[in-house]
């Protein structure tokens, strides 16, 4: 039985599945099985990967359900003890699997383990900065406002924490385990975390190493912003349902880091309308973000009205400053926390 199951999604991803593949056969951990999930999509995806000979992957093919509709497929194939998800746009550097397993192994009551994670363009090019979150301390509270997790491809699972927080439905018709909910098509990530941290005792923590390399689409609509929203705001509706306490605890301040985090991405889109209404609302609903985290709130408030009062070449001067000084910044911290880790 292999150590590691490696659950990749694909889905219209003929552009960037080769590469991720590749990134997945590259590790220096060999121990692992490679479960390739079809999710009904029309490119040339799937034949890609079946253009790789190497015995440890399998094909497995359904009708479209969605991200988390295929990763709870490749959960219901797999037969690792710990299970890896990675996006068919992104990619993982060599060592990430074997410095995972290695913080399993030094730390036995950890059930989650994710990384920090590098921004690459759509070409795969590096753009100089990086996913930073908190790695320790990890409670609900703080998982629901800030999710240091960041994204699926940064994650790797032990199994039996996924076995503790399944539960069955029968959304196709015949019942089924389900562990990330297939009912979401976005936000599906936190849903899960969330659960987890609520209904386990699993401690979640993460590497200071930037493993995982995570594909940013420059591209995104507006409105795709407003439907993230809407999803993160079911999680709210879900949750309470089972932790009427926590929610009222913590949703006021968990939607103002959201709104703040859309208002940026709102930014980064070109989109000063719907950045700056997303960006009032977060500090209307909880003005307190700006006194617990000062510095990413005032470069979100920065970043918001420079996008309306300059002209674009001047705003596209300052964001490209401003990203060269936060990647070096942040590749000192990541370095310091390597050498003491």
């Amino acid at each position: 039985m292999p150590t590691v199951s490696v659950i990749i999604p694909v889905y219209n991803s003929e552009r960037t599945v080769a590469a991720t593949m590749d990134s997945v056969l590259a590790q220096t951990f060999t121990d692992f099985e490679i479960l390739v999930i079809d999710d009904g999509g029309c490119d040339r995806s799937i034949e890609i990967c079946q253009s790789y000979s190497d015995s440890r992957i399998r094909i497995i093919h359904q009708q479209n359900r969605g991200l988390a509709g295929a990763r709870n497929t490749g959960i219901r194939h797999a037969q690792g003890q710990y299970l890896a998800f990675l996006d068919s746009d992104d990619l993982w550097q060599p060592e990430k699997l074997a410095k995972h397993i290695e913080h399993f192994q030094r730390h036995p009551d950890i059930g989650v383990s994710f990384c920090r994670s590098s921004f690459i363009d759509e070409q795969g090019q590096p753009l100089g900065i990086y996913q930073m979150p908190k790695l320790t301390d990890i409670t609900p509270g703080y998982l629901f406002c800030r999710n240091p997790i960041s994204n699926g491809s940064a994650v790797v699972i032990r199994r039996e924490v996924l076995e503790d927080i399944k539960f069955q439905a029968s959304l196709y018709g015949d019942p089924e385990d389900f562990y990330f909910d297939d009912s979401f098509r976005q936000s599906e990530d936190i849903e899960c975390w969330l659960r987890i941290a609520l209904k386990s005792n699993w401690k979640i923590a993460g590497i200071p190493d930037a493993l995982t390399l995570y594909r940013v689409n420059m591209g995104g609509l507006s409105a795709n912003i407003l439907k993230q929203y809407e999803a993160w705001e079911r999680i709210i509706t879900k949750t309470q349902a089972e932790h009427p306490d926590f929610v009222h605890q913590w949703a006021d301040k968990a939607r103002a880091y959201q709104l703040r985090y859309l208002a940026r991405r709102a930014a980064s889109q070109r989109s000063p309308t719907i950045a700056t209404q997303l960006l009032h609302k977060a500090l209307a609903t909880d003005w307190t973000i700006l006194r617990e985290e000062p510095r990413r709130t005032l470069l979100t408030i920065g970043a918001v009205y420079f996008l309306r009062l300059l002209p674009p070449a001047i705003y596209q001067q300052l964001e490209t400053v401003a990203m060269r000084i936060t990647g070096l910044s942040q590749r000192r911290r990541i370095q310091q926390e390597q050498r003491s880790a």
